[in-house]
């Protein structure tokens, strides 16, 4: 191989190692960069491209019922706090439950209003019509950032020459926390507001050992409510005296 390939694949791997490693940052940065610049546009009357389609598309899932000037300030809150989640790479679950209920609302048209988004030359898709269908990138986004940090996944670079084994076990840290440290850190990454792997990092704690705590919580907890009851039935068996 020449020097020059050789620096070429130097680059490469270089690039490739900062890819993985900020990708879906950079992504979950910029699609909520997105939804809280859309969703500010909204709080203003006739600044929004897309009002006059969402309002049609509120009217039609809602069945009138819900008048649209209250309904466009309800989804451009809805959005504004999906794009601050997103920035700040907090509550994430609650995001990403509500980027859920944000899509289908973002795509209905296609269902909805199928008429007005492709009623172009040849059923090609007017202005409005792209708009909406550009959306379905903003779907597999939030898919993917979903996947990278609604429970703690990450990309994981394949090393060159390197055979797919599964990675070694990771060893327990030296200092070993009690019960109830591990509890809390359980309970830290359950509440939602922060994802498993942020909890992971502030501990020093692999995922691994994370999740087996949680299991054995779990378990714990189960096993102590079944003694509970058993005991509450024992009581109540024994005779008055």
């Amino acid at each position: 191989m020449s020097m020059l390939s050789e620096r070429l694949v130097t680059i490469e791997e270089k690039l490739h190692g900062l890819l993985v490693r900020h990708a879906i940052k950079a992504l979950r940065i910029t699609v909520g960069a997105i939804f809280l610049g859309f969703g500010v546009l909204k709080f203003f009357p006739d600044v929004s491209p897309a009002q006059g389609l969402s309002i049609k598309t509120i009217d039609l899932l809602t069945f009138g019922l819900i008048p649209w000037e209250v309904a466009i300030v309800v989804i451009a809150a809805l959005e504004c706090f999906i794009g601050i989640c997103l920035l700040a790479n907090r509550w994430m679950r609650i995001a990403v439950w509500l980027l859920v209920v944000q899509f289908i609302g973002i795509l209905a048209p296609l269902v909805l209003l199928t008429g007005r988004l492709f009623s172009g030359p040849h059923h090609a898709p007017t202005l409005e019509g792209q708009y909406v269908l550009k959306d379905i990138i903003l779907v597999a986004a939030g898919m993917a950032i979903a996947a990278g940090t609604f429970r703690g996944g990450r990309l994981i670079r394949d090393e060159p020459g390197v055979p797919d084994t599964p990675p070694a076990p990771t060893a327990e840290p030296a200092d070993e926390p009690d019960a109830g440290h591990k509890l809390q850190i359980v309970l830290s990454a359950a509440a939602g507001e922060r994802t498993v792997q942020d909890v992971c990092d502030e501990h020093h704690i692999p995922l691994s050992t994370y999740y087996a705590w949680r299991t054995a919580t779990y378990h714990g907890a189960m096993s102590a409510l079944d003694e509970q009851t058993s005991d509450i039935g024992e009581t109540h068996e024994q005779p008055t005296r």
